[in-house]
């Protein structure tokens, strides 16, 4: 790898060997400081994403008035015990991502034209966090989907690929919280053993960089190669959760429901290990693709009365099961503050109007995460602002250095942090 030191370095310098690639760290010939970054990075900080890929019927759902005084709508009712926890936004869509149906893939990567022929999706934004952050706990991310065919997913990697996700809250409570037989984990150990040794290359070429580097370059480079052997110990460390027992939970061993519609059941059903996950730190990142397709058909309701009312029903009781989730979050502390205060709740559906096919003014909510909430959020209906730029936010929450994400170029207009 050849890299100049007469002009700056670019924030995206990567050092690569042998299949594996470290972002360089902040040096004087960098422009942005980082500093935001590593001080957010003390407070454990977490992020959930959950789309219903069916819609929701934005008239339950809107307010009709900006700012905080907004009335709650049916939807919402569902959730007025976490009113000020939570953010609402409305005339928000993913410039470009159209196709119907199609848009499901992209509601995390926000990647246009998903229904054109030889589409190829960008990574995913908990994908983003987990490649900075998920070495932190025992599993960088979960990947879960509530489906009974195929293998929809919310998360992709960098190249693009989609990530299989767990689908029984069963086996995922087993991945999480029952230890594995001796044979599968010398398979894990193993497995670790080959990757760690690779970073032996990367650490040749970052000696070889700070040679041309001035003094306090250097200085930083010599933490920096001190960091390269650090994420080796984790790897290191990795290969000692393996053996290290996992966490002991009170909950019982959930059973499995096959029946796709008892979807809400089965949604709360993930969503309650999923809290566990998150109580235990096991992981920090969890996507949960929600299936609603069992009532594909009344989506197309055609306005008749008895059709929005049975589907009103149905999704009332995915805002159910979603209170129920954030009151769990809000009840767990760690250190003095609530789980729901360091964990951010993103909501929503890449159908603005399932009955009618649309892909804009997409239903949407945040809630915890440590921002000022308590507010309706409203952009222009007809132009809409670009939802990749609560991305953004999300991301700089976390602690990561980035003023875009896909077709998002800033952060979300009107969302601060508390």
């Amino acid at each position: 790898m050849n890299i100049s030191t007469h002009r700056a370095l670019s924030r995206r310098t990567f050092l690569k060997a042998a299949g594996t690639t470290l972002a360089l760290p902040w040096l004087e010939a960098m422009c942005p400081s980082f500093a935001k970054a590593e001080a957010a990075k003390k407070i454990p900080r977490r992020m959930v994403a959950i789309e219903t890929n069916m819609g929701i019927m934005p008239q339950f759902f809107f307010p009709d008035k900006p700012g905080r005084d907004y009335a709650l709508t049916p939807y919402l009712e569902k959730l007025a015990a976490h009113r000020d926890q939570m953010t609402i936004f409305s005339g928000t869509s993913h410039p470009g991502v159209t196709g119907a149906h199609a848009a499901e893939r992209c509601f995390l990567t926000a990647t246009p034209h998903p229904e054109r022929g030889g589409f190829r999706n960008g990574v995913s934004l908990d994908q983003v966090a987990a490649e900075q952050l998920g070495n932190e706990t025992r599993f960088p991310s979960l990947t879960l989907a509530m489906s009974n065919e195929g293998g929809p997913t919310l998360s992709y990697t960098r190249s693009g690929a989609p990530i299989p996700p767990d689908k029984s809250p069963r086996k995922l409570f087993e991945k999480l919280f029952v230890q594995g037989k001796t044979e599968e984990v010398a398979a894990n150990v193993e497995a670790l053993r080959q990757g760690r040794s690779l970073l032996d290359f990367v650490g040749d070429q970052t000696k070889r960089l700070n040679r041309s580097l001035s003094k306090s370059d250097q200085q930083r480079m010599d933490q920096y190669y001190t960091s390269v052997r650090e994420l080796e110990q984790r790897l290191h460390s990795s290969e000692a959760w393996e053996y290290k027992p996992k966490p002991v939970v009170k909950a019982q061993l959930p059973t499995d429901l096959d029946d796709a519609r008892e979807f809400v059941r089965r949604t709360q059903l993930t969503l309650d290990v999923v809290n566990l996950a998150l109580e235990t730190d096991s992981t920090r990142f969890v996507t949960f693709f929600i299936d609603t397709t069992v009532i594909h058909s009344i989506t197309h309701h055609g306005n008749r009365p008895e059709a929005i009312e049975e589907l009103r029903v149905h999704e009332e009781g995915q805002f159910g099961a979603l209170n129920h989730f954030l009151t769990a979050l809000a009840a767990a502390k760690e250190d003095g503050e609530s789980l729901l205060d360091r964990t951010m709740v993103l909501y929503g559906t890449p159908m603005g109007n399932a009955s009618s096919h649309s892909n804009v003014n997409l239903p949407v909510l945040l809630a915890g995460g440590g921002f000022k909430h308590g507010q309706h959020i409203a952009h222009d209906t007809k132009n809409n602002y670009p939802l990749p730029n609560l991305f953004v936010s999300m991301l700089q929450r976390l602690g990561l250095e980035t003023d875009e994400f896909s077709t998002g170029k800033g952060t979300m207009k009107g969302l601060e942090l508390a």
